[in-house]
């Protein structure tokens, strides 16, 4: 994350539960996991966002199949506070902080061969098959938790302004997950590796601009994070680390190269991680994208959109090859991704 000059970073284990929502109408909490199984070829990403204030939660499951195929369900229920991460049939509980988590969903799905009709969401959803799913998973961190609240100095609260905001505080983990998903009866063991994130305080999607999000895990020792990320008028910042164990080596500077089709949609990646370590090179196919889209008018009737396209991608690294994600967010300038208007990637 970004960190305001001037402030640091404060990491409690008490962050990993809900916090008592601010007055801001924005107010978000939520957890993002994703997970993967190389050996099957299944992978998963869910995320659930209690906006209290607003009355409601956003929940988004996602399920990559071994035969291509991708179950996907997005909803937002109502919600009265922000007592439990537990809305539209998927649930998040914290059983040990920094340690454990239990998840589980029980609801529909949409079966889609080609994941990308989801730029027409609305069609998507009255067209697509329908199937009934559900997940259980043990998720158990193996990395050392980073992030936190930002705060001042002295540790009292950073006084933000809730209409630039994209989050108070932010932490991440690299994970294994253990457990099954299963569609219309079908089940599917699941024994792999993922990331997880949570974050709380004041949000408009649009206020992250852009960012190339990378958080991979190639087993219970290893990994990598980088977190390019876009402000206007500034030049980008690389935020991320190399874990190796139970050290997280900070990353001192980043080069990305991507590949993108017509669609500005990324297909393959080129990293160079730079540490007071040496180098680290981490190539990346991607398997499967799947776009999302955030949509919002101000008061003024401007339209903001931001699309996120989440691709379930093949990373190889030091010898290994693991599954992961590549997460590029834009606030879109027409049909284009701002990023690609400001910051130069190989197209």
């Amino acid at each position: 994350m970004i960190v305001p000059e001037g402030m640091v970073v404060k990491l409690d284990s008490k962050d990993d539960f809900l916090h008592e929502p601010e007055a801001a109408s924005n107010y978000n909490e939520s957890v993002y996991i994703d997970m993967f199984d190389s050996r099957t070829s299944l992978g998963a990403w869910l995320r659930i966002g209690n906006r209290p204030n607003e009355g409601h939660a956003e929940v988004s499951v996602c399920m990559y199949l071994p035969d291509g195929r991708v179950a996907f369900w997005f909803v937002r229920p109502e919600i009265q506070d922000n007592s439990e991460l537990n809305a539209g049939g998927l649930r998040v509980q914290v059983a040990e902080p920094f340690k454990t988590l239990d998840v589980s969903y029980e609801g529909p799905v949409i079966l889609l061969d080609d994941p990308m009709v989801l730029q027409n969401a609305r069609e998507a959803f009255k067209q697509s098959a329908r199937a009934d799913a559900s997940m259980r998973f043990t998720l158990s961190g193996v990395s050392p938790m980073h992030g936190g609240e930002i705060v001042n100095q002295d540790g009292s609260p950073w006084q933000l302004d809730p209409e630039l905001a994209a989050y108070r505080g932010h932490m991440e983990q690299h994970i294994s997950a253990t457990g099954e998903m299963r569609i219309d009866g079908e089940i599917y063991p699941f024994d792999g590796h993922g990331f997880r994130d949570k974050s709380w305080g004041p949000r408009h999607w649009g206020n992250l601009y852009w960012h190339k999000w990378l958080p991979i895990t190639f087993g219970p020792d290893f990994g990598v994070l980088l977190a390019l990320m876009g402000r206007p008028d500034q030049p980008p910042e690389v935020v991320g680390h190399i874990w190796r164990g139970e050290r997280l080596i900070p990353l001192t500077d980043a080069r990305l190269n991507v590949t993108y089709d017509d669609e500005f949609v990324q297909r393959s990646i080129m990293l160079d991680l730079e540490t007071a370590e040496g180098t680290t090179t981490v190539s990346g196919e991607v398997v499967t994208a799947i776009p999302l889209q955030h949509r919002r008018i101000a008061e003024d009737g401007t339209e903001t959109r931001v699309r996120i396209i989440k691709a379930m991608t093949q990373f190889k690294c030091e010898g290994r090859q693991t599954t992961g994600m590549s997460e590029f967010l834009d606030l879109m300038v027409g049909d284009r991704p701002i990023s690609l208007t400001t910051y130069s990637l190989d197209v």
